[in-house]
């Protein structure tokens, strides 16, 4: 049985892994509008969240930045000021 649970486990990592690197490729390689790639980051996450449901805290640690920091260089205008200046 603990053997199953594991297997279930890593089985639902692979998914949560490919379901946010696909997010994340079509978010740096798409011409999404912001509201299409917000979408897109919101439907990830629920996607996340049903794969491990008490698991928020460790999505918003892990995931979140990596998709705004995506969000933050795909609508920067250049010149503008950002805090890499």
């Amino acid at each position: 049985m603990r053997e199953e649970l594991i297997k279930e486990e890593e089985k639902n990592m692979r998914r949560l892994r490919f379901i946010v690197d696909l997010a994340q490729a079509v978010l740096m390689q798409s011409d999404l509008t912001m509201q299409e790639s917000l979408d897109l980051i919101e439907n990830t996450k629920k996607a996340a969240l049903g794969l491990f449901p008490d698991k928020e805290f460790v999505y918003d640690l892990v995931y979140t930045p990596r998709f705004h920091r995506i969000i933050a260089e795909r609508f920067t205008i250049p010149g503008t000021y950002s805090s890499r200046n």
